[in-house]
This record gives C-alpha cells, sequence and structure tokens, in this order.
C-alpha cells in the first residue's frame, strides 16, 4: 500500500492532482485544504497517502498534513461515510476546525458542509467526540477537569436533543433526571437515557 509520495507536481485542480515519481504519474485526489498548500506545478510536493483498494478500482487520497489524514481516516471509520465523502467534507472545513466543531458537539456547524445532513453530522459528532477527547484534540489539546467536563456533556447533550426538535425545558428535565441515574460522563449514554425518559 502507498503511504506516501515524493515527486514532481506535474498537473493540480481542486479535486485531483498529478505527481509523477520515478518516471510514473500518480493522481491523487485531494481535499482543498491540501489544494491551498500545494506548490506551483513542476515544483516538488510531498503528500501522506490513503489508499483506497475496491474491486474494480484502486484509489489514491493525498494530504499535506498527518492531522488531514488523520481526521480523514476517523471519517471513513463511520458507518456511511466514504473516502469520497471524506474528502468533501474536509473541502468545505478545514481538520482543526472540524476537530472543535466535533468537541463542541456544534451540529449546525457540520451540517452546514454541502453534501452532510443533519444525520450524518450527528453521527460524526456521535462517534468521534469522545475519541477526539481522548487524543487530546480541541481546545488546544488541553484537558478539561472532570467538573468542566461533566458540563460540557451536559451542554452537549442538551444542543443535541434541541437539534432533534425537544423543547430546551423538556430537554433539560430530561437530562437532569438521566444524571440523577448515574449517566453523567458518556455523551452517547446520556442522550439514549434522556430519549427514553423524553418518549
Amino acid at each position: 500500500m502507498i503511504a506516501h509520495i515524493n515527486g514532481n507536481l506535474l498537473k493540480k485542480s481542486p479535486s485531483t492532482i498529478v505527481v509523477e515519481n520515478n518516471g510514473i504519474g500518480y493522481e491523487i485526489i485531494v481535499p482543498l485544504s491540501t489544494f491551498y498548500e500545494l506548490p506551483l506545478e513542476n515544483e516538488r510536493v510531498s503528500l501522506h497517502i490513503y489508499t483506497h483498494v475496491r474491486e474494480d478500482t484502486l484509489s489514491l487520497f493525498g494530504f499535506k498534513s498527518i492531522e488531514e489524514k488523520e481526521i480523514f481516516l476517523k471519517l471513513i471509520s463511520i458507518s456511511g461515510i466514504g473516502p469520497k465523502l471524506a474528502i468533501n467534507i474536509l473541502s468545505g472545513i478545514g481538520p482543526k476546525e472540524l476537530e472543535d466543531a466535533i468537541i463542541r458537539g456544534d451540529i449546525p456547524r457540520i451540517k452546514a458542509i454541502p453534501g452532510v445532513g443533519k444525520k450524518t453530522a450527528e453521527r460524526i459528532v456521535l462517534e468521534l467526540r469522545d475519541r477526539l477527547k481522548e487524543d487530546g484534540k480541541g481546545r488546544g489539546g488541553e484537558e478539561l477537569p472532570l467538573s468542566s467536563k461533566a458540563n460540557q456533556v451536559f451542554e452537549d447533550a442538551l444542543s443535541a436533543l434541541i437539534n432533534l426538535g425537544y423543547s430546551t425545558k423538556d430537554a433539560k428535565r430530561a437530562l437532569n433526571k438521566a444524571m440523577e441515574n448515574g449517566e453523567s460522563q458518556d455523551l452517547e449514554s446520556l442522550i439514549k437515557e434522556s430519549l427514553k425518559i423524553l418518549i
């Protein structure tokens, strides 16, 4: 599998580029965040590569920074998000801004990316928020105190319930009851418990 490429940038466009290495031209799909960082054509370029193999095709996806590749890999680990949608997401929002939006549970910001619906945005937050926190992402990589973590989880769960159509009053009532039942640290568990109370 190709994991990295260093060569001559023969051609570039906002969606695909061609990099020549040892006489072979590799067509590579890139997000706009990488495209804007590329040098001029016929200059040297170095990219981190993800190789996507299917029965009928082999596609290369390129990233200027390892951070871009890491968030891309996290996105495609989510059911329903393939490499092309992940590239589309990174073309609509930078990797750092995306990580911050996920940490904050900012579903409207993620949903504003072309091609991303409400359910997909909610799934991204639900599946990646805790993983990004474990990796030390968001808020400059600083770890939150336990009390702040609990407050942040409450606020994120409240935002998710309001986005699902519940009133602020009903959402807060359900969340408080769920937290009394011990579902106070894990965002997904807190939302699930609150939904049981609301239904």
